[in-house]
């Protein structure tokens, strides 16, 4: 009786294993070759990914109930504009929705910003947050030392100066110590006693790390007494921030109640609302009745880009979270292209093992395990990739967000191990579909020369969907850099390359209104005497930044303000010739332009246009306030600028003389530099340092800069999509080429017997070339109608360029097909050198 004998299931899979590292090791530059691919594939994804999830899908860490929190959205309509949705709003707004409305267990204010944290040399400028007592109950997160501040110490209009600091900046001025409770810490001109360190990696739902969490009715006393919320300089005549509905500033944020639908919530919130959009009105006439206003409230996503008032960066991303799966897409198609043609080629060694014995599954079974050996080298080189260049575009292009390490980032590990699944399963699904399949009988009497090369409609769907892919992001990238070269070639009405914004940070320095202008005048004259400097002048508002609008009155109009939004300045005599805006007509302000002289003012082109159509603006008369204000006159007409949204037209601007003006009124000073303002600034800042009094000092920042926070979308668009675009075009190329040299190879007899027969070596070249052409023409006809369909939905997020741009769409097309030709002149020319003799004696 025979024996049967059983082998050991983990043993035999051990073998399997072992054997596909002999067959990668043997043919060592294809492994390399489908290792790198997968990587590039799979570390896009997991880059875009780790991107996608911290702006819209991570929750907040340490927050209870994440699902049931919202922020709070306010929503008005103006006859003129539509609806206005507005994040922020007044600390009386706040209690009287914190108060009136019934839907929520915990609501609570926050509001972030920047300050000089700390005293001396170890000062700052760091990210803190001013909150609500109440903004602890969100969370279940006991501090790491100390306690929380509570209701008492958070109580209008001083609240009680107490700090909670941020465990990273524990860590890193302090050291971890914990005998640091009870001493002071200056936030800005406030000295505040430490209470607390909260927990690690706790943000406050901000996404970013902050330094320290102060109460924020105490931060509110402290900084509107000095003018403003974060840094303010000068006395301010307001009304007391808890009193008033007009100083926005905050954010809410409410919990819903258990079982409470979020339609319910907006409900209830709107209600309370309107009611006190109705005692605001009560107080001040001037503001839109409710039944025009509509006013209404909105509990959006507690993520700021899932809601209302998403960026355009975080649409792009989203985007971008799919371009990347498409890079993905061809790269698996890529692989698998590569295992299809390296199967064609051991279809006599397969049939051999199938002849011996072996089965389909577990042939099938040994392709699944190279296969799946393949993604894995190829995810753990890919993560290495997103670890190293991921961490660079994401602080580049997307800043204030704590960005946290993709090897140390759980979900994004658990994403990239799904991703190398999917790839691995994509990847083998078809060569595996392949293995073992024909005439056993017939593939074991071929020979090499019938055996090794058969056409294969898979593997040309693969190119061919591998072209069309690439075509579709490269149609995008090109629209994203029509944008961004858009965007940059826009006349600004000002030099921003050239000019720098100082502005003034006062610490624990109390000055008068005579004393703050005296320093500004100071810092001009010191800015205007420095070598790399042109020119300096004062302002008081600054484009995409600042603006400031009065009301104004002129003779033969109506209501100026039906016309639209007129922008207030007020600027010293060089303000034109440092910011390089051009005069039309008329003058610009001299040292004449005093307080006891004739008020005057220049105005932008469209504003003259606006107000005089068809006449000179020189010499009109316009009143600044109220119509009972003395005339001013218009002495000049500069070039128009953008200082709104940079995809506005430019607005209409006006200008007076500081120096007519009482003093006092704040602002900074624009400095022109004879070079690029990026390469001057610190030494300009250095400069003017040392001007400034006591613990107060000056920040310096390139006006490209500030204007890079509009162009972000359009960057990130054109940088990301061009990265991703000429990634899969490359993978694409490599696989055309690597198929048809695989095809060459195979086809050596064939290609030796028409060089027997005559063939010449143009002929052969073309034979070959035209392989590859006649794919990519496909690939570009298939991609271009995919294009088509797709780029409707990017349109909104376009600049200046239709998506449907005939000259992109024509220079993707012949940038493919150039490179299909570029990939296949190698194996063509290998191929025209095929020897007929050797050709001919193969077996």
């Amino acid at each position: 009786m025979a024996r049967r004998t059983s082998r050991d299931p983990s043993l035999e899979e051990l073998m399997i294993l072992r054997y596909a590292v002999r067959g990668l090791r043997r043919k060592p530059g294809f492994a390399i070759a489908v290792v790198l691919t997968l990587a590039l594939g799979i570390g896009a994804n997991a880059t875009m990914f780790g991107v996608i999830d911290r702006l819209l899908f991570r929750p907040p860490a340490y927050m209870q109930s994440p699902d049931r929190v919202h922020r709070v959205n306010l929503a008005v309509s103006t006859e003129r504009d539509g609806e206005f949705i507005t994040g922020t709003m007044s600390y009386k707004r706040y209690v009287e929705l914190a108060e009136w409305s019934k839907a929520f267990d915990v609501t609570a204010a926050v509001s972030s910003g920047e300050a000089a944290i700390g005293t001396g040399e170890d000062a700052r400028e760091m990210d803190f947050a001013a909150v609500s007592a109440s903004f602890w109950k969100l969370f279940d997160a006991p501090p790491a030392l100390g306690r929380y501040f509570t209701p008492d110490e958070d109580h209008a209009p001083e609240g009680t100066a107490v700090v909670v600091l941020g465990y990273g900046y524990w860590q890193t001025r302090y050291g971890g110590r914990t005998d640091i409770l009870g001493q002071p810490l200056q936030i800005g001109s406030t000295t505040y006693t430490i209470i607390g360190v909260a927990r690690k990696d706790f943000d406050g739902a901000m996404m970013a790390s902050q330094a320290a969490f102060v109460p924020i009715t105490a931060h509110a006393h402290a900084a509107f007494a000095g003018g403003s919320l974060f840094g303010g300089t000068t006395k301010s005549t307001r009304p007391s921030y808890h009193a008033a509905h007009n100083i926005q500033w905050l954010e809410m944020l409410a919990r819903r109640k258990p079982g409470v639908s979020v339609e319910t919530a907006t409900a209830d919130l709107t209600n309370a609302y309107r009611r006190s959009y109705t005692e605001q009105k009560s107080a001040q006439a001037s503001l839109q009745p409710p039944e025009l206003a509509k006013p209404r409230a909105i509990a959006s996503p507690l993520l700021r880009e899932r809601g209302p008032r998403q960026g355009n960066e975080s649409k792009v991303a989203v985007w971008l979270v799919g371009v990347a799966g498409i890079v993905l897409l061809i790269a698996c198609a890529n692989v698998s292209n590569l295992l299809l043609a390296r199967a064609f080629s051991r279809r006599r060694e397969v049939a051999v093992r199938r002849a011996l014995g072996v089965s389909r599954s577990r042939l099938i079974g040994q392709l699944a395990v190279e296969s799946l050996l393949l993604a894995v080298l190829g995810a753990a080189l890919g993560l290495l990739l997103a670890q190293w260049g991921g961490g660079i575009l994401r602080s580049a292009l997307i800043e204030n967000v704590d960005w946290p390490s993709t090897l140390g980032d759980t979900r994004v590990l658990a994403f990239t191990l799904g991703a190398t699944l999917v790839s691995a399963l994509l990847a083998g699904l078809a060569p595996a579909l392949h293995t073992g399949r024909g005439d056993l009988a017939a593939t074991l009497k071929a020979g090499a020369r019938e055996g090794t090369y058969q056409r294969s409609r898979l593997r040309v769907a693969l190119l061919v969907t591998q072209g069309a892919l690439s075509v579709v992001l490269l149609v995008g990238a090109g629209l994203f850099v029509r944008s961004l070269h858009n965007v940059r070639s826009l006349d600004l009405g000002y030099d921003g390359p050239r000019v720098m914004y100082a502005e003034m940070k006062m610490r624990g320095v109390s000055l008068d209104s005579v004393g703050s202008d005296a320093l500004r005048q100071e810092l001009v004259r010191r800015a205007a005497a420095l070598p790399v400097v042109e020119a300096a002048a004062r302002t008081i508002t600054v484009p995409f930044w600042s603006t400031i609008t009065e009301a104004l009155f002129v003779a033969g109009i109506d209501s100026v303000d039906r016309l639209g939004d007129f922008y207030y300045n007020a600027v010293s005599t060089d303000y034109f010739k440092t910011m390089g805006t051009a005069l039309r007509r008329g003058r610009t302000f001299t040292a004449g332009d005093t307080r006891t002289s004739p008020r005057v003012m220049v105005v932008s082109d469209a504003m003259g246009r606006k107000l005089w159509p068809g006449r000179d603006p020189i010499g009109q008369c316009v009143r600044i306030g109220a119509d009972t204000m003395p005339c001013t006159e218009v002495v000049g007409v500069v070039a128009d600028i953008r200082n709104q949204r940079i995809g506005d037209e430019p607005g209409a601007s006006y200008y007076v003389p500081i120096d007519q003006l009482s003093r006092g009124m704040g602002g900074g000073v624009f400095i022109r530099a004879r070079t690029l303002a990026s390469a001057q600034a610190e030494t300009v800042r250095r400069q003017l340092q040392r001007a400034m009094p006591g613990a107060s000092y000056i920040t310096v920042t390139p006006l490209d800069d500030i204007l890079g926070r509009q162009t972000r979308s359009w960057t990130l668009g054109a940088t990301m999509f061009s990265v991703f675009g000429v990634l899969a075009l490359l993978v694409a190329a490599v696989g055309l080429y690597s198929v048809i040299a695989y095809n060459v190879a195979q086809r050596t007899h064939e290609l030796g017997v028409r060089v027997a027969l005559g063939a010449r070596t143009p002929d052969v070249v073309r034979l070959v070339v035209g392989e590859g052409v006649r794919v990519s023409l496909v690939g570009i006809a298939f991609g271009t109608i995919a294009a088509l369909v797709a780029v409707r939905w990017i349109g909104p997020l376009l600049f200046g360029v239709s998506p449907k741009d005939p000259a992109v769409f024509s220079v993707v097309g012949a940038t493919l097909f150039v490179v299909a030709i570029l990939a296949s002149v190698i194996p063509a020319w290998r191929a025209s050198r095929v020897e007929p003799t050797i050709a001919l004696r193969a077996d």
